[in-house]
C-alpha cells in the first residue's frame, strides 16, 4: 500500500495549492505593495512546522532581491527582536493564526508600528485581526490520515511564500545578472559571471611555438602542456596561426614528412579567437560551434596570453 499513500498523498497536497489559486485575492497584491515599499527587511516569523516554512521563504525572499531573515518567536520575546529596526515589515506565519508563541510579539508589533502580513488558514484569527494584510492559506485538509500534523498546509505556506519572492522579484526589476551576484558559487552565477580571463590556462601553461619552428617541435610542446593544441606566434610575439593535434592526425596521413616541416606551413592561418574580457560561455558557444576543443585567447595586439580548453569548461560546469 505504500505506492498508493505515497499517491494518496501528494494528490490532497497538489489539491491543497490548487485550492490555493482559487483564494488569491487583493490581499496579494496589497501585500506586494507593503512589501516593495518597505525601506527596512522582510521579518519573517513562524512557530514549528509553520517556522521552518518561514525560514525557507526568507531564504528565497533574500535570494531573489527581497531583504529578509528569519526571527524565531521564543527568541524574538528574548532578545533577537531587537534585531528588528522601525523601516522592517514582518511577514507572519501561522496556520490557526492563535499560537501563543506568535501571538505574544503582536504588542511589540504594534508598539513598534510595524506593517504586519500574515499567510494564515483562519482569517478571523486573532493574528489575522492585528494584521494589515492577510493572506488566505486555508487547506480542506491534511494529508496526515489523522488531518493533525502540517502537511498540505505547510505546502500551501510554502507555494505561496512562492508566489510572494517571485511576485517581488518582478516588481523589482530583478535580472539573472543579479540572480548570479547572490550565488556566484552556483551554475547559473558561474554562467553569468565567469570569464574567459578566470578559467583560460596562462604563462607555463599556454602552449606557445615561433613559427619558423618544426611541426616535430611544436608537438613537443603541446604534449608538455597536454592540452593537444598550440599557438603560433611570429617575432613580436602575435598570433599567425594555430595548430592542434586533430591538424596533426589529419596531415599525417598525407605527409609521412610532415614532422620536419615548418609548423608556418601547416598551421591554421588567421584562427578563431577570444578575449579574456568575454564570458566563458561564449567561449563554450564558440567551441560547440566549430566543434573544437580549445581556442587561443588573445589581448589588443593578438597576442596569445592563454588558452580555453574545454576540459576546464566542464570541470565548472558550464559546458
Amino acid at each position: 500500500m505504500s505506492i498508493e499513500d505515497a499517491k494518496k498523498v501528494l494528490e490532497i497536497e497538489s489539491e491543497a495549492i490548487k485550492d490555493l489559486i482559487k483564494q488569491v485575492d487583493n490581499n496579494f497584491p496589497q501585500a506586494i505593495e507593503l512589501i516593495s515599499k518597505c525601506k527596512g527587511r522582510v521579518i519573517v516569523t513562524g512557530m514549528g512546522k509553520s517556522g521552518l516554512i518561514g525560514r525557507k521563504i526568507a531564504s528565497t525572499l533574500s535570494s531573489t532581491g527581497t531583504s529578509a531573515f528569519f526571527v524565531h518567536p521564543v527568541e524574538g520575546m528574548h532578545g533577537d527582536m531587537g534585531m528588528v529596526m522601525k523601516e522592517d515589515i514582518i511577514l507572519a506565519l501561522s496556520y490557526s493564526g492563535e499560537t501563543e508563541e506568535m501571538k505574544r510579539i503582536l504588542p511589540l508589533v504594534k508598539r513598534m508600528r510595524l506593517k504586519l502580513v500574515t499567510l494564515t488558514g483562519n482569517p478571523n484569527s486573532s493574528l489575522a485581526k492585528e494584521s494589515d494584510v492577510v493572506l488566505n492559506v486555508k487547506v480542506k485538509r491534511e494529508a496526515c490520515p489523522f488531518n493533525l500534523a502540517p502537511t498540505a498546509s505547510t505546502t500551501a505556506m510554502l507555494a505561496l511564500g512562492d508566489a510572494l519572492a517571485i511576485s517581488l522579484l518582478g516588481r523589482k526589476g530583478f535580472k539573472e545578472s543579479d540572480f548570479a551576484l547572490l550565488h556566484p558559487g552556483g551554475p547559473l552565477g558561474k554562467k553569468l559571471l565567469l570569464r574567459v580571463e578566470d578559467i583560460m590556462r596562462k604563462e607555463e601553461e599556454n602552449p606557445l611555438i615561433d613559427e619558423d619552428k618544426t611541426v616535430k617541435e611544436a608537438l613537443l610542446v603541446m604534449t608538455s602542456t597536454r592540452l593537444g593544441a598550440v599557438s603560433v606566434i611570429n617575432r613580436e610575439g602575435r598570433l599567425v596561426g594555430f595548430f592542434t593535434d586533430g591538424d596533426l592526425r589529419r596531415k599525417l596521413q598525407k605527409d609521412k614528412d610532415l614532422l620536419e616541416k615548418k609548423i608556418s606551413l601547416v598551421m591554421t592561418k588567421k584562427p578563431t579567437t577570444i578575449t579574456r574580457d568575454k564570458l566563458a560561455t561564449e567561449a563554450v558557444g564558440i567551441l560547440e560551434e566549430k566543434g573544437f576543443d580549445n581556442i587561443p585567447v588573445v589581448d589588443e595586439d593578438n597576442c596569445p596570453i592563454g588558452i580555453v580548453d574545454e576540459r576546464d569548461l566542464l570541470k565548472e560546469g558550464i559546458a
